[in-house]
């Protein structure tokens, strides 16, 4: 494979055969059911089997289909366990790799995008990717001055390809709806159809990153690579160690998963607030954990081995996806999550009404209202809230379930354009908080940052400090 299958017609046929591919296992399990097989054994058979071909074909085909793979794969803490057992596996692996492009092809993306003398800017280059997403992969490199770096190369025809299979899968995404219980997939596909164009643009990443990268560089908690060289493309950044958020969710240990979640919540409600800017693709490979600077370097020149380490720190990739909020986070939603936890179903139902959340036409019972939320919000009623796959399971039958009051009053609420991707990134870091099974102090976090959630007259006066306990144990 050169380079991305660019042509409409292969990437369509590969994605096609899909809807027929679940329909053929699905008769397959019959005809073993009426073998004389169990139906529990056979269902799970045909789970197995519809996983390894959905999520082999999205990683194969990166681009959009990928990119979807990667975004669903937040929500499988949601799904019942028998169901979620086979594809966890599956989906993990969409989270760090794909198949990877060759590096002849690599080199003439270089070539073209720095120039023929391209190897001249680097000390040392590694043909082989470190990683691979849904757009482009990522090299390990040191640059001319001595400083690793991670050079990400855009898949020739990326563009192409996401609009393609976007477009594709589009037409059969309620197939796709039991993989995210309560959750309406098609809307998710138009707004990555309608973010190609960010997502592809690697001046605005460079920009996006530099932004977070400046305002973070002296924090404790969160580090954010810096910035090296941009071109059409082409997009170089400091290196960054550490072990991937996945590994941390595979076999991290309770403290590592705690600090993770924490240091999570804590970046998605400051990053708006600090930078204007919402990073909006929370899925684990974008994640790290890494041990203070200064125990690294302690450890680096001990003569007793190392010294103790101390808290760990989240490491952030990726920010070819954002959104721009100039002024953090829209107030509406800290004051509804405040005026719903004291139990004012009148002043919510009149934000919720003022800001599009229900339509005119429609009227609901304030009570009701609150009543469907204040489960969702539990994690924000309690000091610290212990995240958990059965949960987001819990939460994702009330709403999915068509006989519950809370399916019925969520189908009559509405999401309001400009509301659609930060509702998105919350949900997904509540998948990956779930994923974790981190308890976290969500309280603070939302203290500290979420416009609105603390009323004027009790603003506090300063921000929660890094109180997290020591891990145990390492990578």
């Amino acid at each position: 494979m050169s380079d991305l299958p660019r042509k409409a017609v292969t990437r369509t046929a590969k994605l096609a055969a899909l809807p027929l591919g679940f329909a053929g296992r699905a008769t397959w399990g019959l005809g073993k059911r009426i073998g004389g097989r169990s139906a529990e054994l056979v269902a799970r058979e045909v789970q197995q089997r519809t996983a390894d071909q959905l999520f082999k074909t999205l990683g194969e085909l990166k681009g959009g289909a990928m990119k979807l793979g990667q975004a669903l794969s937040v929500f499988e803490s949601a799904l019942p366990e028998e169901i979620a057992g086979p594809y966890r596996a599956a989906l993990t692996k969409l989270q760090e790799a794909a198949p990877p492009l060759p590096a002849a092809t690599v080199h003439a993306v270089l070539a073209e995008r720095i120039g023929e003398d391209w190897r001249e800017y680097f000390l040392e280059f590694e043909d082989k990717p470190s990683a691979a997403a849904s757009i482009g992969q990522v090299h390990r490199a040191v640059w001319h001055d001595g400083r690793e770096v991670a050079v990400k190369v855009q898949y020739p025809g990326a563009g192409e390809a996401l609009l393609s299979d976007l477009t594709q899968l589009s037409r059969f995404a309620r197939l796709l709806g039991p993989l995210v219980p309560g959750m309406d997939i098609k809307p998710l596909i138009k707004e990555m159809r309608d973010r190609v164009s960010e997502e592809l643009d690697y001046e605005l990443e460079a920009q996006a990153q530099q932004v977070h990268a400046e305002e973070f560089a002296d924090d404790p908690d969160v580090v954010i690579p810096g910035v090296v060289h941009q071109s059409d493309q082409v997009l170089v950044t400091e290196w960054m160690d550490g072990v991937p958020l996945a590994d941390i969710i595979a076999e991290g240990t309770a403290e590592q998963r705690d600090r993770a979640g924490q240091l999570l919540a804590r970046f998605l409600f400051s990053g708006p607030a600090r930078t204007g800017l919402l990073h909006a693709d929370p899925h684990p490979g974008n994640f790290r954990l890494l041990p203070p600077a200064e125990d690294r370097d302690e450890a680096d020149s001990s003569d007793e081995g190392g010294a103790e380490a101390g808290p760990w720190r989240l490491g952030v990739l990726d920010f070819g996806t954002v959104d721009r909020l100039p002024g953090g986070l829209p107030g509406t939603i800290g004051e509804s999550l405040r005026m719903t936890l004291e139990g004012d179903a009148a002043g919510v139902y009149g934000l919720l009404r003022a800001e599009g959340f229900v339509k005119e036409s429609i009227d609901l019972e304030p009570d009701e209202v609150l009543d469907y939320l204040l489960p969702i919000i539990e994690p924000a009623q309690v000091e610290e809230f212990a995240f958990s796959r059965g949960w987001l399971r819990d939460q994702a039958a009330r709403i999915a379930d068509p006989r519950s009051p809370a399916h019925q009053l969520g189908r009559q609420l509405n999401l309001p354009p400009s509301y659609l991707l930060i509702h998105r990134v919350t949900l997904s870091t509540i998948g990956v908080l779930c994923q974790l099974g981190a308890a976290v102090r969500l309280r603070d976090e939302l203290e500290a940052w979420l416009p609105g959630f603390v009323a004027e007259s009790e603003e506090p006066a300063f921000m929660p400090e890094s109180q997290e306990p020591v891990p145990e144990g390492g990578a």
